[in-house]
């Protein structure tokens, strides 16, 4: 799980005090081990049911608002004088007291620390300074006493812990706010990493949820600055947090994840042993590796750190766009680039989903970008549900037009994906956004995985190294809603941009599983499919105009070999040109095949077997009739314009 374990620690050996022997003061303190509010069952988030137990248990309430508010109310005092007396004004006085706001949300404990992280991803209601503070929050704590989490393995599991490892670490390796992990090696001699969650976590967590989940209720009612619904996001929290508590849900996401990779040799997913596994202990297979920001021991064990960067862009790519399930907290302890070239995913915790519609719904939002259509992107964020139906999108889209108006210049590869969402976190805060919770999890997920890659290449730039993936999606996807944007990415109007298409099929080629058959198959359903009427329009009126061209061009050849008196009148005014250009030069078909050829891996054989699907098109068949027609058109009017009628 982690490349260099620390000092050798203690263990659990088999001389270790047996279930027969004296018991120790953790295991027989019962109270240490579980919570008084599991009694009542409450295994998931119910905010109606947690108010029910604290109203039967006020003492309990009573001491930890006093914990809690206290600080909380003499920082507020704080930063009220410094508003009345005009210092907060400062840049660094207001830098500070956000670092101070942080400093105060970590000292008071995991659900703090969880809602802190929230709030981070959060633009619509943080302002942008405290936003990047919060950011920086660690969700690291020490570790608990050892023979607790002992006690807490034989209690969850039913066992004593030599019956079911050979051999248990006794002092932990890395502790977060949930819990901790061991090191230790199954009966069947597996070495795994077993994670021992935190004794009292469900209470704590539960109670200060109900803390805050009230304040936020009161300053919705009472600040009127606050637009979004701060109950709401307190919610959410909940839920994501009590999921993150139950490791039998962790267990299945890791899973579920690991099936959803199984095609792909390059990612890692510990295996899990559901045998000495349980809601509060979770045994996974030790995975030996190190982590992406450790450049030298990266490279010391033979992998190109660039490599494990470009594995981990396209995987969460993967994961954002095409499952919509999603890694949500991909920091550099929870990365390891493995020595056979693997990256290994750990910690499923926190996982999120896209649903479909918002999945197409961000693709389409990239293409409004990339073509600088700020009115549409707008209301792309209407539909992703960012903005309500009813608010005044006029002001918004000059505010879009500000952040990504510069930025798209320098062009998709260069730009700055932290600057441009610290801009656009500006313009959350100004106007009536309500972000949801899913892109709140994007935005935390892409740019944890960008600052890790920053750290092996000063130079990198997330959008760049995703826009091959979203090249790839848009030209492969089947998806009705996907051929309209690609429809709209290609066409200015009436007119077709073969550039477009050429810097659309170059970017998809750069990405890493290209399937090339696939790309033609689709680049041709395109250009069959109604959102191609126009292209086949210009390809047909093309065609024409250079055929009309060859048979006038033949005509001339064929006409001034005949004595000036039998040449048509027309004839005789026009002179012979040397040009001979061949079919192939039509300006589509010429555009088309040189943006194939360019393509790694193309041969024209790909070409040669889809013709018979290509004589299958009814389409086809349509545009062979209208070039027949085109070019019947055109012969009557070369007949009386340029054969029959003289100068």
């Amino acid at each position: 799980m982690v490349s260099a374990p620390p000092e050798p620690a203690p263990e659990i050996t088999p001389e270790a005090p047996t279930q027969g022997e004296k018991e120790s003061p953790a295991r027989s303190d019962k109270t240490e081990l579980s919570d008084f509010i599991e009694a009542a069952g409450l295994l998931s988030y119910d905010p109606a049911a947690i108010t029910r137990i604290y109203a039967g248990h006020p003492q309990r309430l009573i001491r930890r608002l006093w914990q809690t508010l206290v600080p909380i109310g003499l920082y507020l005092l704080g930063v009220w004088f410094d508003w009345f007396t005009g210092l907060l004004k400062g840049p660094d006085r207001a830098r500070a007291r956000a670092k101070e706001a942080a400093d105060l949300i970590a000292s008071l404990g995991p659900a703090f620390i969880k809602a802190g992280q929230a709030l981070s991803t959060r633009p619509d209601i943080v302002p942008p300074l405290l936003l990047e503070e919060l950011a920086q929050l660690q969700d690291q704590l020490p570790g608990f006493d050892s023979a607790l989490a002992m006690a807490c393995i034989e209690d969850d599991l039913g066992a004593p812990v030599l019956e079911i490892y050979e051999q248990l670490d006794a002092e932990p390796i890395s502790a977060a706010s949930l819990g901790q992990v061991h090191k230790g090696v199954l009966k069947g001699g597996q070495v795994v990493a077993v994670k021992v969650q935190r004794p009292g976590l469900r209470e704590q967590i539960t109670l200060d949820l109900y803390i805050v989940r009230n304040i936020a209720a009161w300053l919705n009612q009472n600040v009127g600055l606050i637009r979004s619904d701060l109950v709401a996001l307190i919610d959410e929290l909940g839920k994501r947090v009590f999921e993150e508590m139950d490791y039998c849900n962790e267990a299945a996401n890791a899973e579920r994840f690991a099936a959803l990779h199984a095609h792909n040799p390059r990612i890692a997913v510990p295996r899990i042993y559901h045998q000495a596994t349980s809601r509060r202990v979770l045994t996974m297979e030790w995975i030996e590796g190190v982590k992406l920001t450790n450049l030298e021991a990266v490279r010391g064990i033979g992998v190109d750190p660039d490599e494990m960067v470009n594995i981990g862009v396209n995987c969460s790519l993967q994961q954002l766009l095409e499952h919509g399930f999603f890694h949500a907290d991909p920091h550099p302890g929870n990365l390891l680039a493995l020595s056979d070239g693997r990256l290994a995913y750990l910690d499923f915790g926190m996982m999120s989903e896209v649903s479909r519609e918002s999945r197409t719904g961000l693709i389409q939002a990239v293409v409004h970008l990339v073509n600088r259509n700020f009115g549409k992107l707008s209301k792309d964020f209407v539909s992703l549900g960012f903005l309500a139906e009813d608010v005044n999108l006029e002001p918004i889209v000059p505010a879009f037009e500000k952040v990504f108006g510069q930025a798209i210049e320098q062009g998709v590869s260069r730009m700055d994906f932290k600057a441009v969402t610290d801009d656009l976190s500006g313009v959350m805060y100004r106007f009536p956004f309500r972000v949801p919770p899913y892109y709140a999890l994007i935005i935390r997920s892409l740019v944890t995985l960008e600052g890790i890659a920053l750290s092996v290449d000063s130079e990198f730039k997330i959008l760049g190294a995703a826009y091959p993936y979203f090249a790839r999606r848009l030209m492969e996807d089947p998806d009705p809603s996907l051929r309209q944007s690609l429809k709209e990415m290609l066409f200015d109007g009436d007119i077709f941009r073969w550039q477009r298409l050429d810097n659309l099929i170059a970017s998809a080629s750069q990405g890493s599983q290209l399937d090339l058959e696939g790309l033609l198959d689709q680049v041709l359903t395109f250009l069959f499919s109604a959102n191609g009427g126009l292209l086949r329009q210009q390809l047909v009126e093309a065609v024409v105009f250079r055929m009309d061209a060859m048979a006038w061009h033949t005509t001339l050849r064929i006409g001034k070999r005949l004595p000036e008196r039998l040449q048509p009148p027309g004839l005789r005014k026009h002179r012979l040109s040397d040009a001979d250009e061949p079919l192939l030069d039509i300006e589509p078909v010429r555009q088309l095949t040189g943006i194939l050829q360019a393509l790694p891996g193309f041969e024209p054989q790909m070409l040669m077997r889809r013709l018979p699907r290509l004589l299958g098109e009814p389409q086809l068949r349509q545009m062979g009739v209208q070039l027949a027609r085109g070019l019947a058109e055109r012969s009557v009017v070369r007949l009386v314009r340029d054969v029959l009628v003289s100068a």
